[in-house]
């Protein structure tokens, strides 16, 4: 009699619903618009692994390819999902794709520098003035 008389007490108060506290998850590579901006056409792995850090995902059977992955999970649910795709075509970067739109990349400067040319009615090494036969200097005698 006494347990009805608690049951019927606890039937006016609102039940508490306890659920487990979800941590703010985020996993893989966050690559910004400036990451991105670094890279150009031909560049190597090392350089764009400097610019973008290291793949999340770098396929064995696909040896030209690597996956960049970001997701943000907020209370149990992707609030954030990002990708990008990076090809490289003989060891140099070729093409990256984000989230089903090309990235346009600019072609890599060359390394070998410019080499100026010379008129042909100018000497590439100027030449020096013309001196006068002077005997060489004597030591100052003392000491």
């Amino acid at each position: 009699m006494l347990l009805g008389w608690f049951l019927g007490a606890c039937s006016d108060v609102p039940l508490l619903s306890l659920t487990p506290y979800k941590l703010d998850i985020q996993q893989g590579n966050f690559v910004t618009q400036d990451m991105i901006a670094k890279l150009q056409l031909g560049m190597t792995r090392s350089q764009v692994r400097f610019a973008l850090g290291t793949p999340l995902v770098v396929d064995p059977f696909r040896n030209d390819r690597w996956d960049y992955v970001y997701l943000y999970i907020k209370a149990g649910e992707v609030t954030e999902q990002r990708r990008l795709k990076v090809l490289f075509s003989e060891d140099k970067l070729a093409r990256v794709e984000g989230d089903g739109a090309p990235v346009a990349l600019m072609p890599a400067p060359t390394d070998k520098p410019a080499i100026p040319t010379v008129p042909a009615d100018k000497p590439a090494v100027p030449a020096a003035p013309a001196q006068p036969d002077q005997p060489a200097a004597k030591p100052a005698a003392g000491g």
